[in-house]
């Protein structure tokens, strides 16, 4: 069996592009309801639970039915590594087109995050520096679509890193001697 045709990398690919679908769907639904999912505080982010759920049923999934009981944490990286390329490539496409087709995603993120920025507490403004908050309220008008996409795609890299470790870790399981 090649490896490209191993359970690592098909289940990963399988669960990453209906993943991503499921993914966009969440991020225009938020945006439609009124919340726009590029403000939302990361440890809030939908795709701790999105993530989670996909890479434990797909490493559960190699795990049982293609390694009888037997899962390394490598694997479960690889596969859960695979899952997040396959994830942000979809969900970035989608979100591109999305964005081409509607500006006003990008123009409502400057907007809001104008808003956020000055309305930050004395102490934060403080804490970071006029200088540093002056600069990023000057550099936000010409935030583009390509800028949100980079966003959306390092956050999902990292917050995919840490569950991925998790799960990995708590699913692996070691042949028997």
């Amino acid at each position: 069996m090649s490896r490209w045709r191993s359970p690592l990398v098909v289940l990963g690919a399988r669960n990453g592009l209906i993943g991503g679908v499921l993914g966009f769907v969440l991020l225009i639904g938020l945006f439609f309801i009124g919340r726009h999912p590029f403000l939302i505080p990361l440890i809030f982010d939908f795709r701790l639970i999105l993530f989670g759920f996909f890479i434990y049923f797909t490493l559960r999934e190699i795990r049982e039915d293609h390694q009888q009981g037997v899962l390394f944490l490598w694997q479960g990286m690889i596969s859960s590594f695979v899952f997040t390329i396959v994830y942000g490539a979809v969900a970035s496409l989608l979100l591109a087109l999305f964005m081409w087709l509607n500006d006003t995603f990008v123009q409502e993120y400057i907007r809001l995050k104008m808003v956020e920025i000055k309305s930050f507490p004395e102490e934060i403004v403080k804490q970071l520096g006029k200088d540093t908050i002056d600069s990023n309220l000057q550099r936000l008008p010409a935030t583009n679509r390509l800028d949100l996409i980079s966003i959306y795609v390092r956050q999902s890299l990292i917050i995919s890193f840490f569950v991925s470790f998790i799960l990995s870790v708590v699913l692996r399981r070691q042949p028997t001697n």
